[in-house]
């Protein structure tokens, strides 16, 4: 049983993003496009424009076209899509990479990727520089948004961004389609280590315009803030591009701080705020939320993990807002679902309707069976177009009739309203982020102390999920939980850290050696 959009479809222009974007800035180019929340920066559409501009001629210079990658290692600042939608216009593709990476996964990403030249910052070039020393890289040259260079030896030439847009040189003359590879985020998909997600052109304009039919009351007099990362796919989407596109001011954070991000919503009086649930949890209850003038919100926009509903509307009452919740994914473009602004009674508990142009199954995972409850399965012109240079975690997720297997369990209403209300896939998600237990794992078993380790996501006291590591110890071993939660820390961004242990005599697995997480969780469960 396939179930539609409630809403009818919508023409998807056969055009690459930056042109959809900039094509035509009518009388935009001198209103505010974006602005730096820490400092006040300001930057017009005109300005922004010439900036994607000059950014693709000094690609151009340097060789890069279409088929080559960048990856852009960095925080929200207003150059990010200066970058972003340059390398686009000289049909480059961006591997957007995140934040917290340390060398060995920013190296990872640079080589999986294959990007040609690295754009990062200054406070990130010990973490860059480290990676760039891996083996395997096809980085020349690395571009800063920043220029504050220190005298440290490095690998290759480091150069200012400010430098790179001064050229002078033509902009490639590249006629860019939809069927162009705009970006190469990486996602754990439904399992194992991280994955280059292939999303064209395409994808990121239909998703805009798919966007927009929920959201049509955000436009030129909105402003909206960006405290979660461009890196990210919801970021970059949601609030990066949807912004641009409807002309829209878009206040960048580099990171949330919640005195500054109070701070930043009232001193710009931002009136859409796009949040991951951990950020409802600050609104709903810290005090600081009194000490500013915030009644300029008019909608708080939920995604990247599911929001309690009770939770939000304690933010909407707080606030006097309204508060909506979407759903997503990578490898999605990442919006497939949400609430639209006008309907801001539609159960909290639910991930809305699908956008336009999607269509819908549930599957149930075990017989097979189509239903009003089984694994969401979506169709439409957002879905990536592969994992890269990954057949076979392309062929596990996305079928030959054009299905995107989310890994998500749902159930959908009479009037299309969907639930998700279980997991098939192993993911844990963290305040947003994902965290594949695979790569935990992987990890756990280099320590010499470490027989076998299984990790699964819990619930801590505060409801957010956590990885929790069940371990073997070697015979003999003397190894504490700090021990092991230390060991990880160490060699892995912070969110995905191990925040529980319990050491155990055996891995629960099948016949086939799969580690069986379900006796794990049913371990969790049971009473004490």
């Amino acid at each position: 049983m396939i179930v539609r959009s409630p809403f009818d479809d919508i023409d998807v222009p056969d055009v690459g993003l930056p042109e959809f974007l900039f094509g035509d800035l009518g009388d935009a180019a001198d209103r505010v496009a974006v602005i730096d929340g820490p400092s006040g920066q300001r930057m017009t559409f005109g300005e922004l424009a010439h900036g994607v501009d000059r950014f693709a001629a000094a690609l151009g210079e340097r060789g890069l076209g279409r088929g080559d990658v960048i990856a852009l290692f960095a925080p929200n600042t207003p150059y990010y899509p200066v970058v972003f939608h340059g390398a686009l216009a000289a049909g480059v593709a961006v591997s957007t990479v995140n934040a917290l990476y340390t060398p060995d996964e920013l190296a990872f990403q640079l080589r999986d990727s294959g990007a040609k030249l690295l754009v990062t910052v200054s406070p990130f070039l010990d973490r860059a520089r480290a990676a760039l020393r891996s083996d395997g890289l096809a980085v020349t040259e690395v571009v800063l948004l920043d220029d504050a260079r220190d005298e440290a030896s490095t690998p290759m030439p480091e150069n200012a961004l400010a430098d790179l847009l001064t050229t002078t040189a033509e902009r490639p003359s590249v006629t860019v389609t939809g069927d162009d590879v705009a970006a190469l985020p990486y996602s754990s998909g439904t399992t194992g280590r991280a994955k280059g997600v292939v999303l064209t052109h395409r994808n990121l304009v239909a998703n805009l315009v798919q966007f927009q039919a929920v959201n049509a009351s955000t436009g030129p007099d909105s402003r909206i803030l960006a405290v979660l990362p461009f890196f990210h796919i919801y970021g970059m989407t949601v609030m990066m591009n949807h912004g641009i596109y409807v002309r829209a001011t878009v206040v960048t954070m580099p990171r949330f701080d919640l005195a500054d991000f109070l701070r930043t919503i009232a001193e710009h009086r931002v009136d859409r705020v796009y949040i991951a649930p951990p950020i409802a949890v600050a609104l709903a209850k810290h005090p600081m939320v009194d000490q500013y003038d915030v009644d300029c919100i008019e909608m708080v926009f939920s995604g990247a993990a599911a929001l309690d509903a009770e939770l939000g509307h304690a933010v909407g009452k707080r606030l006097n807002c309204t508060v909506l919740q979407g759903y997503g994914m990578t490898e999605l473009s990442p919006v497939s679902h949400a609430m639209p602004q006008d309907r801001p009674e539609m159960d909290l508990n639910s991930i809305g309707v699908a956008l336009p142009n999607i269509e819908c199954k549930l599957v149930d995972p075990e017989t097979g069976e189509e239903g009003t409850r089984g694994e969401l399965w979506v169709r439409g012109p957002n879905v990536m177009r592969e994992y890269l240079n990954n057949p076979e975690a392309t062929a596990s997720t996305l079928d030959a009739d054009g299905f995107l297997h989310t890994g998500d369990v749902a159930t959908v209403t009479d009037e299309g309203v969907f639930y998700i209300v279980d997991r098939v896939k192993e993911l844990i998600k963290y305040k947003g982020y994902q965290v594949p237990p695979a790569e935990l794992e992987a990890l756990l078993l280099t320590h010499d102390g470490i027989a076998d380790a299984a990790v699964i996501g819990i619930k801590d006291a505060e409801g957010e999920e956590v990885p929790k590591a069940f371990v073997v110890r070697q015979q003999g071993a003397d190894l504490s939980d700090d021990d092991v939660m230390s060991f990880v820390a160490e060699r892995i961004a912070p969110h995905k850290k191990v925040r529980a242990v319990e050491f155990v005599d055996a891995i629960p697995k099948s016949a086939s050696g799969k580690i069986l997480r379900k006796d794990l969780r049913a371990r969790e469960q049971a009473p004490a």
